[in-house]
């Protein structure tokens, strides 16, 4: 995921990618390396806000365009 953001913030025009809201799944644990990294700040979603997570699920859809499901994302 970390490859697939850095990737989306490179192909977009600067300033394009401002932040990101992501969920509270382990495939987000990189976030503080993307912050400092990349300068952009990321923010999780609150658990039981279901009203942030639609934003959430699409952008997961899009990564997802990259990393199909039950790809390793460890490496």
């Amino acid at each position: 995921m970390k490859a697939a953001i850095t990737q989306l913030n490179l192909s977009l025009p600067k300033g394009a990618f401002q932040t990101g809201t992501t969920d509270r799944g382990k495939e987000f644990a990189f976030a503080s390396k993307v912050q400092a990294e990349l300068g952009l700040p990321l923010y999780f979603a609150d658990a039981d806000s279901s009203w942030q997570g639609g934003s959430n699920e699409n952008d997961n859809g899009l990564l997802r365009e990259f990393y199909p499901k039950k790809t390793d994302l460890l490496t």
